[in-house]
């Protein structure tokens, strides 16, 4: 087969690229027969536990942990880029009117598009190393502002402005709710935040860096990654994995509704996922995040985690199927004081990170990526008939 000249070779793979290797990263990487994922070199957990959301931000463009100078100054100058360009706050309101029910992280896709105008955002293709840096940081540092003012927009309240003065994490909560968080509340959130950044090459990372391959400018790629996110088999569980919590409601419950589930053929949200086959390292240290907080939700939680996973390694021998990061960090964001709507675009506000991490690293590749596929229709050719 002749593809632009060149002969290329058609390779079969699994559906949905499952296990296939498209591309090397510096990034980071899951391994999911061990039960980990790190970022960089460092454990993605252990970094969660012990330093800032800024500091870890600052690994992904830097590609090394700040000493105590340069984490302040790191912080400085991304906290200054947290507010809107005049032009496209005045829009918001439109945004959020005409997204409805649909929320901020569909209005983002479009703010996320005049957010690059108004920067003049230019192709990664056309700019330097230091310039795609620049403009990846001042998206990612916009996309928190942008997030809270569409959902506070769409209650009908008006946009809180971003502070300098408080961390990624606090300020985020702050613009959400117009009042300066607690410390707990601000410390459980930024460990959420941080154990989210990146995840190997799922499909809005891998859609960020198909669009970074065309060349396209940094709010493009972004777009392209929210919209991939908005997907409910890719970012809508937190939220539903509440719902089966509300949905068994006490604990003598637990064992007849999950079973209920199991033999109906019915998904529980917040088990199971496609790379872990043991316990998800995320979960389990959002667990103790959880349990911080303590609580009769935080016991029924984990009561539920113990009798589905026992009645799941019951029913479905040999599955190994455990909590994923979606059972526990509903819990987490709901104990901070989130909305549920909210969710889903709190994860954004952490995954943009790595999102526009592997936007940088894939624009110093000039190939596009460009696979086959396999026609399955009707032989061809076939003479065009005559009206």
């Amino acid at each position: 087969m002749s593809v632009h000249g060149a002969v290329a070779e058609r390779v079969e793979v699994p559906r949905g690229l499952a296990g296939v290797v498209v591309t090397d990263t510096r990034i980071g990487d899951v391994r999911g027969t061990e039960g980990f994922y790190h970022y960089r070199q460092y454990s993605a957990v252990d970094l969660a536990r012990s330093r800032s959301f800024e500091d870890v931000w600052h690994l992904f463009v830097h590609g090394e942990l700040p000493d105590a100078d340069r984490s302040a100054a790191f912080t400085a100058e991304t906290a200054a880029l947290r507010r809107l360009p005049d032009g496209l706050r005045a829009a918001l309101p439109v945004i959020a009117a005409a997204g409805g029910r649909s929320g901020p992280l569909a209005g983002m896709r479009t703010a996320l598009s005049l957010l690059g105008a108004a920067k003049g955002f230019a192709p990664v293709y056309d700019i330097d190393a230091g310039r795609r840096r620049r403009d990846a940081l001042e998206a990612t540092a916009a996309v928190p502002t942008l997030l809270t003012a569409l959902h506070r927009l769409g209650r009908g309240l008006e946009p809180v402005e971003p502070r300098t003065d408080l961390s990624y994490a606090a300020n985020y909560l702050y613009m959400l709710t117009g009042s300066e968080p607690d410390g707990e509340r601000v410390r459980a959130l930024e460990q959420y935040l941080i154990s989210t950044i990146d995840h190997g090459f799922n499909a809005s990372t891998f859609t960020a860096r198909v669009i970074a391959s065309t060349g396209a400018d940094v709010a493009a790629c972004l777009a392209g990654a929210v919209a991939a996110l908005s997907g409910p088999l890719h970012g809508g569980a937190p939220s539903r994995a509440l719902d089966t919590l509300d949905a068994i409601g006490t604990a003598e419950r637990i064992d007849a509704w999950v079973r209920e589930q199991v033999l109906a053929g019915e998904r529980i949200m917040g088990f199971g996922h496609a790379v872990y086959r043991t316990e998800d390292p995320r979960s389990r240290m959002l667990r103790e995040v959880a349990q911080r907080f303590g609580g009769p939700r935080v016991d029924f939680a984990v009561a539920v985690e113990r009798r589905v996973e026992a009645i799941l390694a019951e029913l479905k021998p040999g599955r190994e199927l455990h909590t994923n990061v979606e059972f526990y960090a509903g819990l987490v964001m709901e104990l901070c004081g989130l909305p549920r709507e909210m969710f889903t675009p709190t994860f954004a506000a952490a995954r943009v990170v790595g999102w526009s991490a592997h936007i940088v690293e894939q624009a110093e590749d000039s190939k596009i990526i460009r696979p086959a596929a396999r026609y399955t229709g009707p032989p061809a050719p076939v003479e065009v008939p005559r009206r």
